[in-house]
């Protein structure tokens, strides 16, 4: 039986894990559609001209062969931050909600919300539909499952 310090102790770390997951979606929500460095579609003769990327690890290839050409902190900075963009969801999904303690309920949600999130980003011109974000959007969330199961386990640990 839980003393009431443990007790509150648990209330608050819940607390402040919901409060700490909504913070994440709305950073998430301004970096990913409203930052000064989303990338805005180019506009030629009196239409649109869209850019996207159905082709599986075609950008991803491009930054890396272009790593001599271009500086490699710009290359870092657009493959990790896809990656280290969605690991908070990863990490918060099975933390917070009970469903989504299984790793397919959780990998199936981070690549429906990273369509989500590159459709939309299409549709509205700020930035261009990738694949590759897909891909690597889900494995950032694939980290964070990891990360939360790993820290789970400690616990578990820990406790008995």
């Amino acid at each position: 039986m839980l003393t009431t310090i443990e007790f509150k102790g648990r209330k608050f770390i819940a607390g402040l894990s919901y409060f700490l997951f909504l913070v994440y979606i709305g950073l998430a929500a301004i970096l990913l559609f409203f930052s000064s460095y989303r990338q805005a579609v180019r506009f030629g003769r009196n239409e649109a001209i869209t850019e996207y990327n159905l082709v599986p690890f075609e950008t991803i290839m491009r930054y890396i062969n272009a790593t001599g050409y271009i500086n490699t902190s710009i290359v870092i900075t657009n493959l990790a931050g896809n990656i280290l963009a969605f690991v908070p969801l990863g990490f918060f999904l099975p933390l917070l909600f009970r469903g989504y303690m299984k790793f397919w309920r959780t990998f199936l949600l981070v690549v429906a919300s990273t369509l989500l999130v590159e459709s939309l980003q299409f549709y509205f011109r700020v930035g261009s539909f990738d694949v590759d974000d897909l891909i690597l959007n889900s494995v950032g969330g694939v980290i964070g499952f990891g990360i939360y199961r790993i820290i789970h386990r400690m616990l578990q640990a820990y406790a008995k």
